[in-house]
């Protein structure tokens, strides 16, 4: 269960980050008017009416873009994730081979020691 709530903050968290990008792609600090030129003739700057700047729009080339990367990004992560379990692939089944030819040795050797000593302290003793 802790690892389903991880993975959905997670997934949570990637897509607020998406919405954010796709409202917001890029926050501009507006330049101010030189104020050289008024300051020369002795005149103040008159009050600039505050207004929120209305956040520039996506366009449908930049969302096009946007899942492009990220499909490409994921492409790469599963290439390179599958290459590393195919190099690995033998050497797993080379350890498992190990394990069951140890286990078979162990077995036959357990039944040896059953056939030709049955009285050695090992073996389980009959009531």
């Amino acid at each position: 269960m802790r690892g389903d709530d991880e993975q959905s903050r997670l997934i949570y968290e990637l897509c607020a980050l998406l919405f954010t990008m796709l409202r917001y792609p890029h926050l501009a600090v507006p330049s101010a008017p030189s104020s050289s030129s008024a300051a020369a003739a002795g005149a103040p700057l008159p009050p600039q009416p505050t207004r929120r700047p209305r956040p520039p729009q996506v366009s449908a080339a930049g969302v096009a873009s946007l899942l492009l990367g990220a499909s490409l990004a994921l492409m790469l992560c599963g290439s390179v994730t599958f290459v590393i379990g195919f190099i690995l692939m033998p050497w797993v089944v080379g350890l498992l081979m190990v394990f069951y030819f140890v286990g078979i040795v162990s077995n036959l050797s357990g039944m040896g020691r059953a056939i030709l000593c049955p009285n050695s302290p090992s073996s389980p003793k009959e009531v």
